[in-house]
């Protein structure tokens, strides 16, 4: 299983991104969604998860209310981003397991990660 992000990028605080994971491979329309996010200095944090029919979406309370996952394929996950902060500047990624519990705390693929960069 391949996990691939593309977007993200910089923007100013109140802005909107989006970022998009595309999952190719055995088994990948199978896969939970999950998107982690890391600031420097700081640990990997869990932002939110899709499971593989596009249900079970939850959210970090951090996020909840601004970003928004959809899946719009089996193989496409994309997480938008709204009113961003600086605090949510971090690399993210996305990663997969066959099951939303899993890829919530032990996810097994994992993307490479893309910048956001949100500036005040």
């Amino acid at each position: 299983v391949q996990l691939v992000e593309s977007g993200g990028g910089s923007v100013q605080a109140g802005g909107s991104l989006r970022i998009s994971c595309v999952a190719s491979g055995e088994s990948s329309s199978w896969l939970a969604i999950a998107w982690f996010r890391q600031a420097p200095g700081k640990d990997r944090e869990f932002v939110g998860a899709v499971g593989w029919d596009g249900g079970d979406i939850s959210y970090s309370d951090s996020v909840k209310g601004r970003f928004t996952i959809s899946r719009d394929n089996n193989k496409k996950v994309t997480l938008r981003m709204n009113s961003l902060k600086p605090e949510d500047t971090a690399v993210y990624y996305c990663a997969g397991s066959a099951g939303v519990v899993r890829v919530t705390t032990a996810p097994d693929y994992w993307g490479q990660g893309t910048q956001v960069t949100v500036s005040s």
